[in-house]
């Protein structure tokens, strides 16, 4: 049996759900994480065969932690999905001799110039851009990449400390917002719909592909409360419009040398067709998108993902059935959820395609829309026809109405 270190197995709350999935899938589960035992999800919990609570911040310690470990068991990989701590398990694979993915194969995936650095030299099409220290570096790379700009961590996930800006006027508003931030990377702005590559593979070979669409772009999303954020999960991965985004998205995958895992990809389609390059991850997507899969394919992708890790295959094939959207929803006012309106009459008219209702009950308090995406609840809808799913995600993005007071 297949003895497998799971570093923070119940944080963030997926990881709950991977951790399971390793151990149904055969493998004997060891957890090192910074939560306590007894705040551990039970999904992750139960499937634990032994839990080492260490925080996971502190190095020396989670070594110690290991080596003490390793006196009486021995562990055969390490797994991170939670993107800060990618690097550490890195450490630990080379320092115990454990397959995976090295330090240097894993910075290029958490530095975002070093991963355009290697795409550029593979000839992927990335927007221009320069990393720097400095505020004067910022003025400088703006003056050269040219006005609109985006200003980013170099280590950041998501939309985080991610702002666009238009103007010089702009630049000097923004600037003191990321005072915290060590190392920023100034890009071109990409004018163009923005859409996902996701993989699970193994070996280098691409065992399960998917593309979500989203609605408006994430960093839209992130500036304006009254959005309600939408994600697609697209059925038909044949259509020439995600063509270049896909074998881009393969291209990105060879000339980073990944293996075995989970991948998150970013990429933009302009006006014109042209597929630009945004980001990649080696996790898989966080605000409910493995969940967004499992709705589009009647499968589970938590399953495939310790399939491919453990086995190098995928038991079950999987494959695309619906389009599946998902609707975050932000609740009108401050305070706690006094109303909801709108879904009764949402659901007379869509019924069984409405396959998810999640939202937070009357008198919980609201959630900061900044820093979860998910917000005040989601729901999830689906059918086989895109545009039924795209006529279902706005109407309730404008008519489902949650109030707070």
């Amino acid at each position: 049996m297949t003895t497998v270190v799971m570093l923070s197995p119940g944080f963030p709350a997926e990881m709950a759900y991977f951790t399971r999935a390793l151990a149904s899938s055969g493998a004997r589960v060891i957890g090192v994480g910074d939560q306590p035992p007894s705040a551990l999800p039970a999904a992750a919990r139960d499937a634990l065969a032994h839990y080492e609570h260490v925080s996971l911040a502190d190095e020396g310690a989670v070594f110690a932690a290991l080596h003490g470990l390793a006196r009486h068991a021995r562990f055969d990989q390490v797994e991170c999905l939670w993107e800060p701590y990618m690097i550490l398990a890195a450490r630990i694979r080379e320092t115990f001799g454990l397959p995976g993915m090295s330090v240097l194969e894993t910075v290029p995936f958490r530095d975002k110039e070093r991963m355009k650095q290697v795409l550029d030299a593979a000839g992927v099409r990335t927007p221009r851009h320069v990393s720097t220290r400095t505020v004067k570096g910022v003025w400088d790379a703006a003056e050269r990449i040219g006005y609109p700009i985006i200003v980013k961590p170099i280590a950041g996930a998501g939309s985080a400390d991610t702002y666009r800006v238009d103007s010089s006027a702009e630049l000097s508003e923004t600037l003191p917002l990321l005072r915290h931030v060590p190392e920023v990377s100034v890009e071109e702005f990409v004018d163009g719909e923005e859409f996902t590559f996701d993989t699970v593979c193994a070996d280098g070979k691409i065992l399960f592909e998917n593309v979500m669409w989203y609605r408006p772009r994430p960093l839209q999303m992130k500036m304006h409360e009254w959005i309600s954020p939408v994600s697609i999960a697209l059925r038909d991965l044949s259509v020439p419009d995600l063509q270049p985004g896909r074998e881009m998205g393969a291209q990105v995958l060879a000339a980073l040398g990944f293996r075995t895992g989970f991948t998150h990809m970013e990429w933009y389609r302009t006006a014109s067709g042209e597929a630009v390059f945004g980001e990649i991850a080696a996790r898989p997507p966080g605000a409910r998108v493995v969940d967004l899969m499992n709705y589009s394919t009647d499968g589970d992708l938590y399953v495939a993902w310790a399939e491919a890790v453990l086995h190098g295959q995928l038991r079950t094939p999987l494959r695309q059935h619906y389009n599946a959207g998902t609707i975050f929803k932000r609740a009108q006012g401050a305070g706690r959820i006094t109303r909801i309106e709108g879904l009764d009459a949402l659901r007379a008219a869509y019924g069984d395609d409405i396959v998810l209702v999640d939202l937070l009950p009357i008198g919980a308090p609201r959630r900061d829309w900044r820093a979860l995406l998910i917000s005040d609840g989601w729901v999830v809808v689906r059918h086989h026809e895109l545009q039924r799913v795209i006529e279902m995600t706005e109407r309730f993005a404008s008519d489902l109405r949650l109030y707070a007071a």
